[in-house]
Order: C-alpha cells, then sequence, then structure tokens
C-alpha cells in the first residue's frame, strides 16, 4: 500500500480546531501529514489567538506531497492570498494534477489561485458568490478532478474523510471508532 503525504498550511490567522483535526484524522488513516509555516518562529498564532506548533517552515519540499491542504480562518486567507510564492505553489499543484484540498476560508484562496475554475466545489455560507469559477454545490463536502472543499469549521471530519478518499485509503474504521454516525454526523 503506497504511504501518502499531506502537507497542511498554517499562517497567523489560520482556523486552529479545523487545521489540528485535519491532521490528526490524516495521521491516523496513515498519512506522512506534516504542518507547514510561513516564518522562523515555530509557533503560529490561529484565528483564536492559539498558539500551534508547526512542524516546518514552507519550502519547495511542499511539492514532494501527495495533497497540499489550506485550512480556513478569514485573515489566514488574505494572507495565503498575498502571499505569491504559496499562490504559485497552488498553481503548480493545480498544473500537475497533484491533490489540492481547502475548507472554508481556505475555499477562497483555491479559487483566487485559479484552481477551482470548472470544478465542483462548495464553501462556507454565502461563498457561493465568492467561488465563482467554481460550480457552487451546497454539500458539506466535495470532491471533483483533483480538488477537495468543504464548508467550515463544523466540517473537518467530512473534509479529513473526503481527502482520504481521493487518495484512495478506506477511512471507515477510522469513522467507527470515531462514533460519527452515532453522534449525527451528516455527510
Amino acid at each position: 500500500m503506497k504511504k501518502y503525504s499531506a502537507a497542511v498550511m498554517m499562517i497567523d490567522g489560520f482556523e486552529e480546531s479545523e487545521t489540528v483535526q485535519i491532521i490528526d484524522l490524516l495521521r491516523r488513516a496513515g498519512v506522512e501529514a506534516h504542518s507547514f509555516r510561513f516564518q522562523e518562529e515555530p509557533f503560529v498564532v490561529g484565528m483564536q489567538n492559539l498558539k500551534v506548533k508547526a512542524d516546518k517552515v514552507f519550502s519547495e519540499e511542499v511539492k514532494n506531497y501527495d495533497v497540499i491542504v489550506v485550512p480556513g480562518g478569514r485573515t489566514g486567507a488574505a494572507k495565503f492570498i498575498a502571499n505569491e510564492e504559496f499562490m504559485n505553489t497552488l498553481k503548480w499543484f493545480n498544473e500537475n494534477n497533484k491533490l489540492i484540498a481547502g475548507m472554508c476560508s481556505g475555499t477562497t484562496v483555491l479559487e483566487a489561485a485559479g484552481v477551482l475554475a470548472g470544478k465542483k466545489a462548495t464553501g462556507y455560507t454565502g461563498y457561493e458568490a465568492k467561488l465563482i469559477s467554481a460550480e457552487f454545490v451546497h454539500d458539506v463536502a466535495v470532491y471533483d478532478a483533483n480538488v477537495v472543499t468543504s464548508q467550515g469549521p463544523a466540517t473537518p471530519y467530512p473534509f479529513a474523510f473526503k481527502i482520504m478518499e481521493a487518495l484512495g485509503i478506506d477511512g471507515s474504521e477510522i469513522e467507527k471508532r470515531l462514533l460519527c454516525r452515532e453522534a449525527g454526523a451528516r455527510w
């Protein structure tokens, strides 16, 4: 079985709970998931002012990963969009048909990079007007072509499971252990 890797991005203003849950679930599935920061200081300040230690500094190394993940966080999204090197990396992933995943405000970053064009995507409430190049789908998590998108703060679980699906990983045993369905999960 192939060992997959995920590069999860963290920039000041990222959504902490989304990011940490995504990394946890991907690691449970056997994915080598690393968090990347954009400064030398190892701790990145999230949307709720929590400081989370990132594994690595953003670099060309990210291109060696199977999937790049952009979590939410409104102020973080604006900083991602302003980072030309990062935006070029998203475009490179798209041009090379590598998996790209974005949730909540992260979907606006994917839109700004042009990777949603002509693909089905979902996003946070009201983002239908922001994700104009995509075919907007009112669903919790969507996988189309090389892109996975998800709605928002309450959706890191379906988002992570959709990434697993895109990678060809069966996450059903993990899902059972989490009691997702018994708790009323809607994906």
